[in-house]
């Protein structure tokens, strides 16, 4: 009777599993331990019984009783029984008779085990001998047992061997969770190195394997499975699946978990997780670590644990060192460390350190650290590079880096390359820069970018009646951004649109707003609103602070203002200020009435 001959052992251990698809026959019971069962199987076993002994001898080989379990396995095998064979071979394993124990694989496997031509397959390659490992391997895999198909699969891996792929899913598909991971790692890695977008169904292929071996304990599958759900913002489920990995001992999901929790707001029990994580190894979470001690202002336990992930081999550790060392004033030491981590290939920091350098007047030897952090990918090096470059005024080579780094999504950049096209004439690849800065949240590339679309903006329409039609363009939308942001000039554009269609409540808070923050045409312009509305005497407040700054049509409107008013010194005095600051037709304008001011006050 074959009663545990398709039972598989997982080699080494002593535990068994069921091949899936196929029902317990008697004596493979959940209850085999109980003590009403053994009894029986005992009284059986003493009668004779074949089917009791091989049964009795697995379960006593299963409980790790060497010496009752090998007479029984023995009697059962004498008398003809495969699977007492195959348990009799993996005994004598346990027992350090290796060579002995394949004789008995031997008989169970040529009876037809599954299992036994597995473990002899184990037994032919763990002694160099690869032929027979493939060919009981095989036999074993064909027979459906998802050991053996794994095995073969990792077999014919390890040598290259095309048909490696095809075990391996066989073996996933029969519940090997190890195969499953395997698989899902091979049809992840092709995917990232595919030129080409992924397709869905193999984006759902990846997941189902990882998902399968997820659900039978295999901890870095739930890891990548977390990995996934998270980057779909499934967080819910993704933090189940790390929790999972992480309680079973994988310190990254630990650290993930720390992440997730970080980012919904629980920081204390994200720092339980990254303490877990950074004990078991992780770098990356003795860094996160560091940072959240460096944040709470607690520095030298935040360069404990940077230590920590700079002994765990991780990179940022000296990076963020030397980031702790730099707001300290500690500038040696920082650059000490940027150093360290830019040797290392880190390319923020050879950035930080080439800005370090600079900041110290050596552009010599801050240019090649630029360079190198650029090609590695860093694109606020590549900035950088643009803006050393620009400062010698090689504009060519300076509007290459920004075009470099402009392409990466830096919106500074993206400003600058759409200035340069600007200045070239090629409106629409400016406006195609400006666009992306402006996008970014750039208030001079949103400003640049109205003035673009303004220039191109028809005159107004007008209505039927003789009203103008005023509908919000593109351009102003813009402007309005700008100025939200605190463009001052993109304030007092929005301030002169706001006039030109009659809101002058809204126009006289654009101004207001400009001429606070600095804006000497936001403070002019204010003057003229004030003044039309029969404010003078509060233009003239406004007018003053523009002329101050160095506006001459103020100082020229300060002038008339004062003459009006028959306080010829005073007007004279912004006359000549108004002369000094021009332009031309001011100046001009300006002259004269100083001139006549002189007069008057010399009659």
């Amino acid at each position: 009777m074959d009663v545990m001959g398709d039972k598989a052992t997982l080699f080494k251990t002593g535990r068994f599993v069921q091949p899936p698809g196929e029902e317990p026959t008697r004596g493979e019971t959940n209850d085999m331990g109980d003590d009403a069962e053994e009894v029986r199987l005992r009284l059986a076993a003493e009668s004779g019984e074949n089917e009791a002994m091989s049964v009795l001898g697995a379960m006593l080989l299963r409980r790790g009783d060497l010496d009752g379990a090998e007479p029984l396995l023995r009697a059962a095998t004498a008398a003809g029984d495969r699977a007492a064979a195959n348990n009799l071979g993996v005994l004598l394993h346990q027992r350090g008779y290796a060579e002995e124990a394949a004789g008995w694989w031997r008989i169970a496997a040529v009876a037809g085990s599954a299992a036994a031509a597995h473990a002899l397959g184990r037994h032919h390659r763990e002694r160099g001998d690869e032929p027979a490992a493939e060919y009981w391997l095989r036999q074993s895999a064909e027979q459906g047992h998802a050991l053996g198909a794994y095995a073969l699969a990792d077999l014919l891996e390890h040598r290259g061997d095309a048909g490696a792929g095809h075990w391996m899913r066989a073996a996933a598909e029969r519940g090997h969770r190890e195969a499953a991971y395997r698989m899902a790692r091979a049809l992840d890695r092709k995917a990232a190195h595919e030129d080409e977008a992924t397709g869905d169904n193999a984006v759902e292929e990846v997941e189902q394997w990882y998902r399968q071996a997820a659900a039978r304990g295999h901890r870095r599958a739930a890891l990548h499975l977390g990995a996934i759900l998270e980057k779909r913002g499934e967080l819910k489920e993704a933090g189940r699946w790390y929790l999972t990995s992480a309680k079973d001992g994988e310190p990254r999901a630990a650290c993930a978990l720390g992440f997730l929790l970080r980012d919904a707001g629980d920081t204390e029990s994200a720092a339980v997780w990254w303490l877990r994580a950074a004990q078991d190894g992780d770098g990356n979470a003795a860094n996160a670590l560091g940072a959240l001690h460096a944040e709470r202002g607690e520095t030298q336990t935040a360069e404990r644990w940077y230590r920590a992930a700079l002994d765990a081999g991780d990179d940022n550790g000296a990076y963020n060192l030397g980031l702790l060392c730099a707001e300290q004033g500690r500038t040696a030491q920082a650059e000490q460390w940027y150093r360290r981590a830019a040797y290392a290939g880190h390319r923020e920091a050879a950035n930080a350190l080439a800005i370090l350098l600079l900041q110290g007047g050596d552009t010599t030897g801050a240019e090649p650290w630029f360079s190198k952090a650029a090609e590695a990918g860093s694109v606020d090096a590549a900035f950088n590079l643009g803006i050393l470059h620009a400062g010698r005024g090689e504009n060519r080579a300076a509007l290459r880096w920004y075009e470099q780094a402009a392409a990466a999504g830096h919106t500074e950049a993206a400003l600058q390359v759409g200035i340069a096209r600007l200045r070239e004439g090629d409106e629409q690849q400016a406006e195609r820069h400006l666009r992306c800065a402006a996008g970014g949240g750039s208030a001079e590339g949103a400003y640049r970018l109205a003035t673009v679309l303004d220039a191109r903006r028809p005159p107004e329409p007008a209505h039927e009646l003789g009203e103008t039609v005023h509908e919000k363009t593109e351009c102003e939308e813009w402007y309005e951004r700008a100025a939200t942001q605190g463009h001052r000039r993109a304030q007092v554009r929005v301030g002169m649109l706001a006039a030109a269609r009659g809101d002058v409540v809204e126009a006289a808070r654009w101004y207001k707003t400009a001429a606070e923050a600095g804006s000497r045409n936001g403070a002019f312009n204010l003057g003229l609103l004030l003044a039309r509305e029969g404010s003078e005497p509060e233009a003239a407040v406004w007018w003053a602070r523009a002329a101050d700054a160095g506006h001459g049509r103020a100082a020229l409107r300060l002038a008339l203002v004062y003459a009006r008013r028959g306080e010829l010194a005073e007007g004279q005095k912004w006359a000549a200020r108004a002369v000094e600051l021009g332009p031309a037709e001011v100046a001009e304008r300006a002259g004269r009435l100083r001139d006549a001011l002189r007069e008057e006050l010399s009659a």
